[in-house]
């Protein structure tokens, strides 16, 4: 019989390439990961407009996204993934990153999605600028606008007449009587003018479990949370809470609400902020923050 020899890799390079294919499987379980979750990059900011016109952020700056102390003259503040956008009294826009927002202007609204920017003029047309991955920023067309809400990766507009567009393939076609919207990660959220709210899309954490709240006067969506403001100042919350960041319930005298699916703040009556859910970056270091009239978490 004859026997064949093999010669045999050394030790040392057989645990290289074991070592070696092991981080490949790490890198390639963590891309998928991130693609299933939506790429949730941002969640890790928090921005505040206070009552003279300058703006406050913490959290993570990794991009610049905090970096608005020399704002001034600001109406409206959004925060996005890893941006920040804010609305100049003289209906202008500024923004962190480099988003060229620069010929934009008669804008009355604007709005940050995690990797888009979208603005609401005065006319009722819609103007958007980033990724456009999924056709986010597609709203050339839209007319009579009233409100607009950016998401994950989507964009969803309010007309005059109280019905609903979308970017995406979410079915608002029903809705109607609609005050506000909130575009989360993959969810889309409608207050109507009865206080109820309607919800769409995504579900795997709860995040449209929205049907039996009643007295609603504003909403707030994240990655897979939804945040709802009562009218005598409470607060109610559905989805994903591994960070505590549905842990709202002992709010009072909230007059705003922001989620950004790990973390979730409210502005309360008398100017402060509170804050609830994951805090690595230091998006809930608010406690110092006082005079706010406007407050928003990053994506």
């Amino acid at each position: 019989m004859r026997i064949t020899r093999h010669r045999l890799v050394p030790t040392l390079h057989v645990k290289f390439i074991i070592a070696f294919a092991l981080i490949l499987i790490s890198i390639t379980h963590i891309h998928n990961v991130s693609a299933q979750s939506g790429a949730a990059v941002g969640h890790s900011h928090t921005v505040g407009l206070k009552s003279d016109g300058t703006v406050v952020a913490v959290g993570l700056n990794s991009d610049g996204q905090c970096d608005v102390s020399s704002w001034k003259k600001i109406v409206q503040v959004s925060a996005g993934g890893t941006h920040t956008v804010a609305l100049k009294s003289d209906h202008t826009v500024l923004v962190t990153n480099s988003h060229d927002v620069s010929s934009w202007n008669h804008i009355v609204q604007i709005t940050a999605g995690a990797k888009h920017t979208v603005g609401l003029k005065d006319d009722g047309t819609v103007v958007a600028v980033g990724s456009n991955t999924d056709g986010q920023c597609n709203v050339d067309s839209w007319k009579d606008m009233v409100h607009v809400s950016a998401g994950g990766n989507h964009t969803i507009g309010l007309e005059s007449d109280h019905t609903v567009v979308v970017t995406n393939s979410h079915d608002v076609s029903s809705w109607d009587h609609i005050v506000q919207l909130a575009a989360g990660g993959l969810h889309t959220v409608g207050l109507k003018s009865d206080g109820t709210v309607v919800a769409v899309g995504s579900n795997e954490a709860g995040q449209c479990d929205v049907g039996s709240w009643r007295n609603i006067v504003r909403i707030s969506a994240g990655w897979k949370t939804t945040v709802g403001l009562k009218s005598d100042g409470t607060v109610v919350a559905v989805g994903e809470n591994s960070h505590g960041q549905l842990d709202v319930s002992s709010w009072r005298h909230i007059v705003r609400v922001s989620t950004s699916g790990t973390h979730t703040v409210g502005q309360k009556s008398d100017g402060t902020i509170l804050a609830v859910g994951a805090n690595a970056d230091d998006q809930r270091e608010v406690g110092s923050w006082t005079h706010i009239i406007d407050v928003s978490t990053g994506f």
